[in-house]
C-alpha cells in the first residue's frame, strides 16, 4: 500500500515536496515513480527511480526542476519540485513496480491515492 502525501497551493516560481510511503518490507525492492494527472488529461509520466536509489529518470517537462529521491530505511519516495508553473498543477501519483524502470502507466502494479499540487499564476 501507498500512502501519497504533501501537496497543496503553491504559487508559481515556488517550490514543494511530496512523500509517499509505502507499507511491506519489500519496498526496497521496487522501482518507484511519480505520475501526475491534469484535470481531463491522461496520467503522465513525471520521474522514476531505481531501487537502490542510484538510477533516475525524468520526462523532459520537468528535467532540471523536479528531484526524485528515496529512503529504503523509512520505505519512503519524494518529489522536490521548484520553479513550479501553472502547467504542473495535477494529482501526483506515487506507483511501484518490479523489473526495470518504466515510463508506461500499465507497468506499474502498485499506487498511491494521490495528492493535488495546485500552482498559482
Amino acid at each position: 500500500q501507498l500512502q501519497a502525501s504533501g501537496g497543496g497551493l503553491v504559487q508559481a516560481g515556488g517550490s514543494l515536496t511530496i512523500s509517499c510511503v509505502a507499507s511491506g518490507r519489500t519496498f526496497s525492492t521496487y522501482n518507484m515513480a511519480w505520475f501526475r494527472q491534469a484535470p481531463g488529461k491522461e496520467r503522465e509520466f513525471v520521474a522514476a527511480i531505481s531501487w537502490s536509489g542510484s538510477s533516475t529518470n525524468y520526462a523532459d517537462s520537468v528535467k532540471g526542476r523536479f528531484t526524485i529521491s528515496r529512503d529504503n530505511a523509512k520505505n519512503s519516495v519524494y518529489l522536490r519540485m521548484i520553479s513550479l508553473k501553472p502547467e504542473d498543477t495535477a494529482v501526483y501519483y506515487c506507483a511501484a513496480r518490479r523489473g526495470s524502470w518504466s515510463s508506461s502507466v500499465r507497468h506499474y502494479d502498485y499506487w498511491g491515492q494521490g495528492t493535488l499540487v495546485t500552482v498559482s499564476s
